[in-house]
């Protein structure tokens, strides 16, 4: 039986889904315009919640390093642009916020998931993070990300890699 819903799977050596999202600063942000740099392309749930924030801290504290690599650092979530502005003005994030509200990006790259929290179950953003080379292309995939150590593994990824 056919639910309609199509499941997509990404993964490394393929190439990254376009989108064009709209990031903190009312930008249209495509990634096919990032082509000739490294993309960090994360994918987490909600601003303002500890996991993320953690998360977006740790990248934030390392943004100097990714840039040396010729990295950029993309997070992706489907809160509304102006909540990101927020966070990023919250945090001092020196890195792009993108708002996927539809979940354009989201299901272009398998991470909105049925989740089930305390019972309940809902739709939401899995936390993930892609590594995309300068040609667009997939080069490493974490599904199911654990915040603790991520950004660093992340980094030292695309130092040994790219």
């Amino acid at each position: 039986m056919n639910s309609g819903v199509v499941i997509v799977t990404v993964e490394a050596g393929v190439q990254a889904p376009d989108f064009t999202l709209e990031a903190q600063t009312g930008e249209k942000v495509a990634l096919s315009d990032l082509k000739g740099k490294n993309v960090v392309l994360y994918f987490y749930p909600k601003d303002m919640t500890p996991g993320c924030t953690t998360e977006a801290c740790d990248f934030r504290d390392n943004h100097e390093q990714f840039e040396e690599l010729n990295a950029v650092i993309l997070g992706v979530s489907t809160d509304p642009a102006g909540r990101h502005k927020k966070f990023t003005e919250k945090y001092g994030l020196p890195f792009l916020l993108l708002a996927d509200p539809e979940h354009q990006a989201a299901n272009a790259y398998g991470v909105w998931k049925l989740k089930k929290n305390f019972g309940k179950e809902y739709m939401g953003i899995e936390r993930s993070t892609f590594i995309i080379d300068q040609q667009g292309m997939i080069v490493k995939v974490w599904r199911k990300v654990q915040v603790k150590g991520h950004v660093e593994e992340a980094l030292s990824f695309i130092r040994e890699n790219l």
